[in-house]
C-alpha cells in the first residue's frame, strides 16, 4: 500500500491567510481575482476548515502557488524566491511588537514612495 502524503499541521484557513498576506494581497483583492466576495474569503480564512473545492484552483492561480501548497501537502516555496533573504527578514518582523511592526511598514512605504 502506498504512503499517503502527510498534510501539514496548519489548517486550510490559516494557510490561505498566510499565503495571501505573504503575497501582499488583501481579502478584497483576492476576492476580485477569483470572482467572489471578501466575505467568502474571510469565511474560508477564519470560520471553517472546509476546503472550497470550487475556488481552490482559482485561488491558487490568483496567489501564484500550487494547489498542493494551499491544501498543505507542500510547504510554501518562499525559499525559491529571488529575494528569499528579504522574505525571511520580513517574516521575522511579524514577531515584533505592533508598534515596531508599524514602524517597519512606515519605513518600507517611505522607501517605496521615494522610488
Amino acid at each position: 500500500m502506498k504512503n499517503k502524503p502527510k498534510i501539514l499541521d496548519t489548517s486550510f484557513g490559516k494557510r490561505l491567510a498566510s499565503v495571501r498576506k505573504s503575497k501582499g494581497i488583501t481579502q478584497v483583492e483576492l476576492a476580485k481575482k477569483v470572482k467572489t466576495t471578501q466575505r467568502v474569503i474571510a469565511y474560508y480564512e477564519g470560520e471553517t476548515d472546509h476546503i472550497p473545492t470550487n475556488l481552490l484552483v482559482p485561488i491558487a492561480k490568483a496567489l501564484r502557488v500550487s494547489v498542493d501548497e494551499l491544501v498543505g501537502l507542500k510547504k510554501e516555496s518562499i525559499s525559491s524566491s529571488k529575494h528569499a533573504s528579504l522574505w525571511r527578514k520580513l517574516k521575522k518582523a511579524e514577531h515584533l511588537p505592533p508598534k515596531d511592526q508599524k514602524a517597519v511598514i512606515h519605513y518600507i512605504e517611505a522607501l517605496l514612495a521615494k522610488s
